[in-house]
C-alpha cells in the first residue's frame, strides 16, 4: 500500500503486547500518521529505525526501563533529528528518558485525545510551536515538552525582572498552561519580592543544588513557592549570597529538565552577568528575549551581548530584543526605532510603553499586571507579547483606538 505523503510515518517499541495492541489501535484511529514499524524488544529497535528512519519514534519504557533508556541515548546520539515520544507509569523515568534524548512524553494509560495532543506537538502543529523571528509558526523545528524563555537585560534597571515576572504571570493566567518563574539572578534576584508568594518556608535553587543527587518530582513541588491569584509557580533565588558558590550549571540543566516534566513554560530571569549558569540557561531556552531602552549604554551592551552569543551555535539565531519603557522622554537620548535596529543590526521583536504608575502600582500591591491592571498599556503590550509567543494571534484589543504614538507598539 503507498502511504499518502501528507502523513506521518511513525515507529513504536513496547516489549508488552497488551500496551502495543491499545496503542497500535490508538494510532490507526489517527488519519495524518501511518503506523510503518512495530517492533516487541528493545534490542531490535535501533536497526528498525536505520533500516527506514520515520518520523517519530514512539517507545513505552515499562517492560524494561534500563534497555528502553539505553536504546533513547543511542538513537538521540545516532539520529539527533528523530522526534522520540515515551509512555510509561514512572514519572521518574519519563524524566530519564528527557535526559537521555526523548523530547516529548505520556502517561500510561494513554487516552486519544492526550495522544493527539503530544502528536501534533511533535510535528510542530500546534500554537506551541516553535517560532522563527516573525513569530510564525516553524514547522522546521518541533516544539519541545515545554517551550523555555530566558529573559536578560542589558543592564540593571532596563525592567528585566518586571517583564518577567508580568510575561510568566500572564501565561499562567490561561487555564491551558502550567507556568513555572526560575529566579537565576542568584545574587540580586527580587522575583519573589514583586509578587506576594505563599509558601514563606519554599526552599530556594541553593536547597535544589545541595540535594541535587536525591531530586525528583515531590522535592521540587515542595520547592516552588505560588504566586495564587495568577497561578504561578516561583522557584527563589539563594536567601544567602554566599550560597551561589554551591551552584553550577550542571544543576542548572538538570532542574530545567526536571520543571519541563510539570510545566509547559518555563520562564528564567537571568542575571546581568552572564554567568556559567546564566549560558546553560541561555542553551536550554527555546528563545531569549533581550531586553533594552532607548539610550546608548542599553544598546551598546546588546551588540556586546550579541556578538557573544553569536559566538555558540544556535544561541544567537533564539534572541529577539525587546524595547522596554518606549515613550520615556526622560531616559531616551533622541534614538529612534530605526535608530537602534540599526545599531543592534537586528529587528526589534517587542515594545512595551512605558506605563510607570502601573507598574509600580502592581508592584506595591505584590501582584502582577495581569491580575492589577489587566487593561493598562503596558500589560495589553505583554498579553501580545506572551499570545505571539504561543503562536496565537497578538490580538490587542485597544489597537485600533491607539494613536499615532502607539501604533507600533505591538512588534512586527
Amino acid at each position: 500500500m503507498q502511504v499518502r505523503t501528507d502523513m506521518q510515518r511513525i515507529a513504536i517499541v513496547d516489549p508488552t503486547e497488551s500496551t502495543r495492541e491499545s496503542l497500535r489501535a490508538l494510532l490507526l484511529s489517527v488519519d495524518f500518521v501511518w503506523l510503518e514499524a512495530e517492533c516487541a524488544r528493545y534490542e531490535y529497535f535501533y536497526d528498525v529505525v536505520a533500516h527506514s528512519p520515520p518520523d517519530l519514534a514512539i517507545v513505552t519504557l515499562d517492560a524494561d526501563k534500563n534497555k528502553a533508556l539505553a536504546m533513547i541515548a543511542q538513537l538521540a546520539t545516532d539520529y539527533p533529528q528523530l522526534p522520540i515520544l515515551t509512555i510509561s507509569h514512572d514519572h521518574q523515568a519519563l524524566l530519564q528518558s528527557l535526559q537521555r534524548g526523548a523530547r516529548y512524553f505520556l502517561t500510561q494509560p494513554v487516552g486519544l485525545e492526550d495522544l493527539l495532543v503530544a502528536l501534533r506537538r511533535a510535528f510542530g502543529d500546534v500554537a506551541g510551536s516553535a517560532m522563527d523571528l516573525g513569530g510564525k509558526a516553524n514547522t522546521n523545528r518541533p516544539s519541545a515538552s515545554s517551550s523555555v524563555i530566558a529573559i536578560l537585560g542589558t543592564r540593571g534597571g532596563v525592567g528585566t525582572t518586571s517583564l518577567a515576572v508580568n510575561l510568566a504571570a500572564t501565561l499562567a493566567a490561561d487555564p491551558e498552561n502550567a507556568v513555572a518563574l526560575l529566579d537565576l539572578d542568584l545574587a540580586l534576584g527580587d522575583a519573589d519580592i514583586a509578587l506576594e508568594v505563599s509558601g514563606t518556608e519554599a526552599y530556594s535553587i541553593a536547597d535544589l543544588a545541595r540535594n541535587i543527587e536525591r531530586l525528583d518530582m515531590n522535592f521540587l513541588r515542595r520547592a516552588m513557592a505560588r504566586h495564587e491569584a495568577s497561578n504561578l509557580s516561583i522557584l527563589r533565588h539563594p536567601l544567602e549570597i554566599q550560597e551561589i558558590s554551591g551552584i553550577h550549571e550542571g544543576h542548572i540543566e538538570r532542574i530545567v529538565n526536571l520543571l519541563k516534566v510539570s510545566y509547559s513554560h518555563l520562564v528564567l530571569d537571568l542575571s546581568k552577568s552572564i554567568l556559567p549558569t546564566d549560558l546553560m540557561a541561555l542553551r536550554l531556552a527555546d528563545i531569549i528575549l533581550i531586553v533594552v531602552q532607548l539610550e546608548l549604554s542599553s544598546l551598546r551592551n546588546v551588540v556586546r551581548m550579541i556578538h557573544l552569543l553569536n559566538h555558540e551555535e544556535s544561541l544567537g539565531e533564539k534572541v529577539r530584543i525587546v524595547v522596554n519603557r518606549v515613550g520615556a522622554e526622560a531616559i531616551e537620548e533622541g534614538i529612534s526605532l530605526k535608530k537602534a535596529e540599526d545599531v543592534v543590526a537586528k529587528p526589534i521583536f517587542w515594545q512595551i510603553p512605558n506605563d510607570f504608575k502601573s507598574m509600580i502600582a502592581a508592584r506595591v500591591a505584590g501582584q502582577p499586571l495581569v491580575v492589577h491592571s489587566p487593561k493598562c498599556r503596558a500589560q495589553m503590550a505583554i498579553q501580545g507579547l506572551a499570545n505571539t509567543i504561543q503562536g496565537k494571534p497578538a490580538n490587542p484589543v485597544d489597537e485600533k483606538k491607539a494613536s499615532g504614538r502607539w501604533s507600533g507598539i505591538w512588534g512586527r
